[in-house]
C-alpha cells in the first residue's frame, strides 16, 4: 500500500512538472506568473522559455517514466533537479540579494524527498 501511494504521489508531482513544461511552450506568461516572474524580452525570453521549459519537461518526464516503468534509477534526475533548485534558491537569497522564497524551497525539498523515497521503495521491491 505504501509503495503504491508513494508512486502515485511521485507520479502526480511528475505530471504537474511535465504540464508546467508544456505550459512554457503554449502559455509562457501564465507559466512565468505561476513561479513569480514576468516573461522577459529578446534573448532573455529565449533562455527563460528554453531553460525553464526543459527543466520542467525533463524532470517531469523522468519522474513519470520512473514511476510508470518502475525504474528506480530514473528518479535520480528529478530528485537532483528539484533538490539543487532549492539549494540555489537559498544561495540566491543568502548571497545574491534575492527574495527569500520558503514556499518554493519547501515544496522543492518535499518533491525531492518523495522522488528519493519512491526510488528507495522501488529498489527495495527489486525494480
Amino acid at each position: 500500500m505504501l509503495d503504491k501511494a508513494i508512486r502515485v504521489i511521485a507520479g502526480l508531482f511528475g505530471l504537474m512538472m511535465f504540464v508546467m513544461g508544456l505550459r512554457w511552450l503554449v502559455d509562457p506568461s501564465g507559466a512565468a506568473a505561476g513561479i513569480g516572474m514576468p516573461v522577459l524580452d529578446g534573448l532573455a525570453r529565449s533562455s527563460q522559455i528554453g531553460d525553464l521549459g526543459a527543466f520542467f519537461i525533463v524532470s517531469g518526464g523522468f519522474a513519470l517514466l520512473g514511476v510508470i516503468k518502475r525504474n528506480a534509477a530514473l528518479l535520480y534526475a528529478p530528485a537532483a533537479l528539484v533538490g539543487v533548485a532549492a539549494l540555489f534558491r537559498l544561495f540566491a537569497w543568502l548571497v545574491q540579494g534575492a527574495a527569500f522564497a520558503p514556499e518554493f524551497i519547501v515544496f522543492e525539498l518535499i518533491m525531492c524527498a518523495v522522488f528519493l523515497f519512491a526510488r528507495y521503495r522501488l529498489t527495495m521491491a527489486g525494480h
